[in-house]
């Protein structure tokens, strides 16, 4: 029998670390449907398209809260979304996680590549960073912060 006051050596929760929150992207409309979503399904995602949830002509700062309060990333190509003042202030008050394609020139195949290949670099950024952020995706699968405005890091 143990001793009175004796304490457990059993763990408690509040010391064991914290698992990360699971990874569901949210593929904007300016990426298709298709071939991104079936490319990060194959690596095991769940994903998520603008047209299972929304209709062609919702405004960004009307579905961007909804992708927030689902906890879900969102894949863009949408460069300009951190100058406009409407749909940035939504992603940023819905806390969310972008990821943007620059340059979002290139087929849905290169696009569906490139994201793939960023998997790694996007989860070392989704570890190190809390949300909001919209981040950028290279050609090459590197990631870098896009906004807010941070210290240039690149995270290969």
């Amino acid at each position: 029998m143990a001793a009175a006051g004796s304490k457990s050596k059993k763990r408690s929760g509040a010391n064991s670390p914290r698992q990360p929150d699971p990874i569901i992207f949210f593929i904007d409309r300016a990426l298709g449907n298709k071939k991104i979503a079936d490319a990060l399904r194959v690596e095991g995602f769940e994903v998520h398209i603008h047209s299972d949830h929304f209709t062609p002509a919702e405004r960004d700062d009307h579905w961007l809260p909804r992708v927030g309060e689902w906890g879900w990333i969102v894949l863009t190509k949408d460069t300009r979304i951190r100058y406009r003042t409407t749909e940035r202030e939504a992603l940023m008050n819905a806390n969310l996680r972008a990821f943007v394609l620059v340059p979002g020139r290139s087929s849905g195949t290169e696009m569906a590549g490139i994201f793939v290949e960023a998997i790694p670099a996007m989860k070392r950024f989704l570890s190190k960073r809390e949300p909001p952020f919209i981040a950028k995706v290279y050609k090459d699968g590197s990631v870098a912060p896009y906004y807010p405005p941070e210290e240039k890091d690149t995270d290969k």
